[in-house]
């Protein structure tokens, strides 16, 4: 009888436990829609100059494999042709992707 007695104190405890997290989940939960928006906002204001680091990035990049090509052009190696492509490649790529980021976000 003790046992069932204290088994029912024990479930009324937990249901008071459960009652008690979830009115204050409610109590401190906000609104969902505006701190979307707001995250929104603040990733739009942060893209230009994310975009502008990129083309800068993508500058010094330039000039590096420009240096590093035209090293191998003087010393007559004959994968000049593959590496200036592949830092050209990738230099347009980062011009690219920072293009096709601000058109698909529309901003």
């Amino acid at each position: 009888m003790k046992r069932m007695k204290l088994k029912r104190e024990l479930k009324v405890k937990m249901v008071h436990l459960v009652l008690f997290l979830l009115t204050s989940a409610v109590a401190f939960s906000q609104d969902g829609n505006a701190g979307i928006n707001q995250a929104n906002t603040q990733v739009r204001s942060y893209f230009d100059s994310g975009t502008n680091l990129m083309y800068a990035v993508g500058a010094i990049l330039g000039l590096i494999g420009a240096v590093k090509v035209y090293s191998k052009w003087n010393h007559g190696d004959p994968d000049t042709g593959k590496v200036a492509a592949a830092w050209f490649g990738s230099c347009v790529f980062l011009v690219v992707v920072a293009t096709v980021i601000r058109s698909f976000f529309g901003i």
